[in-house]
């Protein structure tokens, strides 16, 4: 065989082998980088329970999780058989490189720490934007749909999503009602309006904001019960933060005060306290969203 005819055939090979490589991995662009994952990849860890919560629709198991304030929905991560791999602002990089991940998922509470893990395996960042929280959800859905080749399946449930906050959205445009988002912090209290990490139950849910001046900030704007009197909702949402990282008040109790009970929303029955684990988070999945929508929902 001349050098010629040993060549072409070595180039053939060489291209076959990388269309080869290329069809079995997905190129994922996210704001914080690009990552190219394996599809289909076996060691999964996971630091974004939105994700988690699509996993788990897929059928999809992991091998690791941070297990701090794990919420009850999930409680079968904390089975030994999933490996612990740090908290959710910490992650533990030793076990985790210790544990040979195909593909790792955060959001942005690791979004400080995505370089480090990114050098340990590919990487990708899920993120949930609070102006846009319903696109945020296809968006990370259909990556997931896409690197575990169940991207039909994920269309289905992305249209159950559509439908049920569709129909949810116009009940709620019916009435006419305002909102106000409130986070009670064990004794402490923060709302929040349109644009915000809860800015759905406004943008896309269709509930007027009662205060359109509400700063739009991670933590929120702190406020007391005055400005709740004050401002007087028809609707007051309550996500307690205590509830899911620990404290001594409740919300609910927090709001059995004289102040609150000359409010619209108290006198009315129209105080509505919302799945806390799965708002503050676990937001962002399948299963989670449709919670979501049925908390609202609720309200009517």
């Amino acid at each position: 065989m001349s050098r010629k005819r040993i060549f072409s055939v070595l180039f053939l090979m060489l291209f076959v082998l990388s269309t080869l490589v290329r069809a079995q991995t997905v190129t994922i662009q996210h704001s914080l980088g690009r990552a190219v994952v394996r599809k289909n990849p076996a060691r999964v860890i996971v630091f974004d329970y939105g994700s988690l919560d699509t996993l788990e629709r897929l059928g999809i198991e992991i091998i690791g999780l941070p297990k701090s304030n794990l919420p009850a929905v999930f409680a079968k991560y904390n089975d030994n058989k999933y490996e612990n791999v740090g908290t959710l602002f910490e992650p533990n990089f030793e076990k985790i490189y210790g544990l040979r991940p195909d593909l790792i998922i955060v959001s942005s509470r690791q979004a400080e720490v995505y370089k480090e893990l990114s050098r340990i395996a590919p990487t990708i960042y899920m993120e949930v934007a609070g102006s846009d929280y319903i696109g945020s959800v296809r968006k990370n859905a259909r990556i997931l749909g896409e690197i575990f080749g169940r991207e039909d399946y994920i269309e289905g449930e992305l249209e159950k999503i559509n439908r049920a906050a569709e129909e949810l959205k116009e009940k709620v445009k019916a009435s006419g009602k305002n909102a106000l988002i409130v986070m009670a912090n064990d004794g402490s209290l923060s709302v929040y309006g349109a644009g915000s990490r809860f800015g759905v139950i406004h943008d896309e849910f269709g509930f007027i904001p009662v205060d359109r001046g509400i700063q739009v900030v991670n933590h929120g704007q702190s406020v007391s019960f005055e400005y709740i009197l004050e401002q007087n909702p028809d609707y007051i949402f309550v996500i307690d933060r205590a509830a899911v990282t620990g404290g001594s008040i409740s919300a609910k109790q927090m709001f059995e005060n004289e102040l609150i009970k000359e409010t619209a929303a108290y006198k009315n029955g129209n105080i509505v306290y919302l799945n806390s684990e799965i708002w503050y988070v676990a937001s962002g999945g399948l299963s989670g969203t449709l919670t979501m929508i049925e908390d609202i929902a609720s309200a009517f």
